[in-house]
């Protein structure tokens, strides 16, 4: 996905931010790059600012309202000018199914742009999906780090 090339983060490429900001600010970029119809993994440990990134590319989408984790709702949408934004944590789900029970394929398919988080269980459901992974660098919290894997 070109998209991801241009915000540095061709496949196998790590990008170093320092703090939340500027990982928000990569989101909305990114937002203004990524096609409609766009699915996206992100994945890293609790606090690596999946979240925060998904913050970001609502905000370039020129969503202005609260955004939160769905960890105990498991999806949120968001309406915004470009289309429906869908963003699911996967976390909790044990079973594949449990997603596809709630129609998450004919909602990815409706939506301006789909965030999933701890999607591990889909990979192999999307496998042109990029999958991106987020973290601190060496446990440094102010620093960022954002890899693709696929």
């Amino acid at each position: 996905m070109s998209e991801l090339d241009a915000v540095g983060l061709a496949r196998g490429q790590r990008l170093l931010l320092s703090g939340e900001e500027e990982q928000r600010a990569l989101g909305q970029r990114l937002a203004t790059l990524l096609p409609a119809g766009t699915l996206l993994f992100l994945e890293g440990d609790l606090g690596a600012g999946k979240t925060t990134l998904v913050q970001g590319l609502l905000r370039g989408l020129d969503f202005a309202g609260q955004v939160s984790s769905p960890t105990y709702a498991l999806m949120h949408e968001y309406p915004t000018p470009h289309g429906r934004v869908l963003h699911v944590d996967a976390y909790r789900v044990r079973h594949v199914q449990e997603l596809f029970e709630m129609e998450l394929e004919r909602l990815t398919e409706e939506s301006y742009l789909s965030v999933i988080e701890w999607g591990e269980l889909l990979y192999d459901e999307f496998p042109a999906a990029p999958i991106l992974h987020l973290g601190h660098l060496d446990g440094q919290p102010d620093i960022r780090q954002i890899e693709r894997r696929r």
